[in-house]
């Protein structure tokens, strides 16, 4: 059997004119199924398109998962949930991470 895993809710807290969201795009409030609350954080940002998922630069061996909006402590904070649940599967439990965070533009 899978290791029980916590409830995380992350929860956008700068305000819309936040220059922290240039470029960035919030995703609302996610519940994710994770170890630790770092871990949610990781969790979610998987979730988003990465310049390695399509052809767009900088695709070659650069990945922007460090830069994903989920990670930033000044963006998003992570609050644990107790709703008497057990999780046992790693991943987002509610909410919607689009993927259109990327845009692609032709040269």
């Amino acid at each position: 059997m899978a290791e029980p895993l916590k409830l995380y809710r992350l929860v956008p807290i700068a305000a819309d004119d936040d220059p922290n969201w240039l470029n960035a795009k919030s995703h609302g409030e996610v519940l994710v199924a994770a170890r630790t609350s770092g871990d949610a954080r990781i969790v979610a940002s998987e979730r988003e398109l990465d310049f390695m998922d399509i052809d767009a630069a900088p695709a070659e061996d650069k990945t922007t998962n460090m830069a994903s909006v989920f990670r930033n402590e000044k963006l998003y904070t992570v609050i644990e949930v107790d709703n008497g649940k057990e999780y046992h599967h790693r991943g987002v439990v509610d909410g919607t991470i689009s993927v259109d965070t990327i845009i692609s533009t032709q040269v």
